[in-house]
This record gives structure tokens, sequence and C-alpha cells, in this order.
């Protein structure tokens, strides 16, 4: 998937945060990608941990820095209604090792980033919008856009946006697309196979 190939070296800041209950503020949340985003960064550059080790260790962190719940619900759009109790509870566990091991996989081998918040957003009562940049080694600069939400106690991250393409939308049309052709029982096949096979 593009999106895939553009996020890769931006997901490598989703870590556990915690904030206030209630909206999300413009503050805290851009200290929690900032600080969440060079703790990851220190993770990479780490000279005793196996490319292996990296990716568990990412496989961690972006289970509890997005709210993956909530962007499967999503994704899933108007087909979760139609999906049976059983497929839902099935296919959000598939979707979460789905997310996790999309992602994960491509973090290790980054080095040599550095990120930096460049400006943030109030999105609405719940949401920020954290604008960071990411210099990469011999490679332009990435612009994320992060979406985060408090949930409960810590701050989620919920979306994120690479050059104004969202991850959430995009997984969504693609998802939609098997559905439509394959149903909901096709969509599980996918990521099964997907969450299986790794490359």
């Amino acid at each position: 998937m593009q999106i895939s190939r553009l996020l890769a070296p931006a997901l490598f800041v989703a870590i556990i945060g915690t904030g206030d209950p209630g909206f999300a503020s413009v503050e805290v949340a851009a200290q929690f990608i900032d600080q969440l985003g060079n703790q990851a960064i220190e993770t990479l550059r780490s000279p005793n941990l196996t490319l292996d080790q990296r990716e568990d260790r990412f496989r961690g962190l972006l289970s509890r820095g997005f709210d993956l719940r909530f962007i499967g619900r999503f994704v899933l759009g108007k087909y979760w209604r139609r999906a049976t109790p059983g497929q839902q509870s099935n296919y959000l566990a598939l979707f979460d090792e789905f997310a996790l091991h999309t992602y994960s996989a491509r973090f290790g081998g980054y080095v040599g980033e550095t990120l930096t918040v460049v400006g943030t957003r109030q999105a609405n009562d719940k949401d920020v919008v954290v604008r960071t940049r990411i210099d990469r080694p011999n490679s332009p600069p990435i612009i994320a856009d992060w979406r985060v939400r408090t949930t409960g106690n810590r701050y989620r991250i919920i979306d994120v946006m690479i050059e104004g393409i969202s991850l959430a939308v995009t997984q969504r049309s693609e998802f939609a697309a098997v559905v439509q052709r394959d149903g909901i029982e096709g969509l599980l096949s996918v990521l099964r196979a997907r969450t299986t096979n790794r490359p």
C-alpha cells in the first residue's frame, strides 16, 4: 500500500502517553508527540537492540500509542453495523495485528531521523492536530499531522495525515473495496493472510 510506505518513517512516534481527562489540550498534545518522538528515536538508535528486538518493542509502543479499536471501527465504516458480533470481534483482533504487523516491521531499519513539532491546532472539543516535520538523511523531510484525542486519562493517536493523505480514510476505502467484492468474511480472510504471512 502506498500509504504504508509514506507513513513508515513517521509512525515510529506512536507510544503511550498520559493526559488529563476531557478535551485534548493543544500544549499537552504537542508535548505528547514531541516527547514520544524523541523516546522512539532513542529506541531506534539503541546499539544494544537487534532489528527483531526493535520491531518487537515498537509493536508494544504502537499498541499503546494508537487507539486501534477506534481506528478499526472507523476503517470498517458502515460495514461495522452489518457484521455479526462474532465477525466484529474477529475483525478487531485481526485489525490490531494487521496494523501492528504492517508498520512495526518497517521501523527497525530507520536511523538518523529527527522529529520537530512545527504547529498545532484545536480540531474540535476532543481532538488536537499536531504537525511535525520528520527530517531524514538523504531524503526530503516528511510533514505529518497527528490527530490526538484523550481516551480516559491518556492521549491516543486516532489518525495520521501525510501531505494531506489520511491513513484512516485511505484504509477505509481499501477495506470497503474488499467487502464490496468479497463480503465481511472475505475481508477477514485477507487480514488473516496478511498477518500470518510475514514479509
